[in-house]
């Protein structure tokens, strides 16, 4: 394949992923086609190979046990075109956000996201990536976020599950819920030991009960199953509009532990008053770890690869 049908062919398949999330409200991508998309948006082989061991230098979670974790925020600019690293803030999700557990309405502190990830050239090329699949995207909104803002909040989380003789795994110990956010997006960065069906992510219609944990749930109102088997394997959610919950993590080998690595990305409009997170929203730069990344749109990638492209693909419909 010459570059410039490799271009043609990545601007389609980004289009299409547009397309098929706009109409779904749901897309799953494998892992072997978001590899060939990250290379055209920037990512280098030996980065995307740099970040499936980013989750070795995980820490410990503030509130379960079994999970090892890193959090940063980032600022989506769509008129610079840029993304940026925000400040450190604690983080927050309510019940009134269907997020109901233990720790719902806590302020969390995590360990933050360090440049061996934020620098990392897949990384970007995924910030990249979820923008222009949600830009414009109509959604239903949520309560207390400023929807006038052009800026959005990426909340990004590294987290490894693991499963041990003493403590089973939980990717989703709060069952079926949302995430408090407009758009989420979930890519497998590895796993060790971990059964094929593990892990499985379940989509259900907004009627479903928060808190139903994923086998209790309402088959009737099921609207998807998808597993993330495969480096890269990502999932994207209109987070107002689909509930999710997912299963165990199974070992293999009840000896030895199983884990799986994941990097979950969290976008909403900025938190305005009465949001249970106004207080901790602050779009100040990272005084100490900053990062810019390009956020190209559809028109800069179109003038790339040319008009025809995205010829028979709407990637402007919401």
């Amino acid at each position: 394949m010459t570059t410039s049908e490799f271009t043609v062919d990545a601007v389609s398949e980004i289009a299409d992923v547009r397309s098929r999330y706009v109409r779904d409200r749901a897309v799953f991508v494998e892992g072997a086609r978001m590899t060939e998309i990250l290379r055209f948006l920037g990512a280098s082989d030996a980065d995307l190979e740099r970040l499936r061991h980013v989750s070795d230098g995980l820490r410990n979670d503030p509130t379960l046990p079994f999970r090892k974790s890193r959090n940063g925020r980032f600022c989506l600019d769509p008129v610079e075109r840029r993304a940026r690293r925000l400040e450190f803030q604690p983080f927050v999700l309510s019940k009134e956000e269907d997020f109901v557990r233990h720790d719902s309405g806590e302020l969390r502190v995590f360990e933050e996201v360090r440049d061996d990830l934020q620098q990392n050239t897949a990384f970007q090329a995924l910030l990249a990536f979820k923008f222009l699949v949600i830009e414009d995207v109509a959604m239903a909104h949520r309560p207390y976020l400023d929807y006038a803002s052009p800026q959005w909040i990426c909340t990004l989380f590294n987290l490894r599950t693991v499963t041990d003789a003493r403590l089973r795994g939980e990717p989703a110990l709060e069952g079926v819920h949302s995430d408090g956010v407009d758009h989420t997006m979930t890519t497998l960065l590895g796993s060790t030991n971990m059964t094929d069906d593990s892990a499985a992510t379940f989509i259900h219609d907004m009627r479903e009960a928060n808190a139903a944990r994923w086998h209790e749930a309402d088959p009737g109102l099921l609207l998807g199953e998808e597993r993330h088997r495969h480096f890269l394997d990502t999932l994207l959610l209109v987070d107002h509009e689909r509930k999710h919950s997912v299963s165990p993590v199974i070992a293999v080998d009840s000896e030895r532990p199983a884990t799986r690595d994941m990097l979950i990305f969290f976008t909403r409009k900025p938190a305005g008053p009465g949001h249970v997170s106004h207080a901790h929203d602050s779009l100040r730069p990272h005084p100490d770890l900053p990062m810019t990344a390009v956020l190209p749109s559809f028109d800069d990638l179109a003038g790339t690869a040319g008009e025809h492209a995205l010829a028979g693909v709407d990637h402007r419909a919401g």
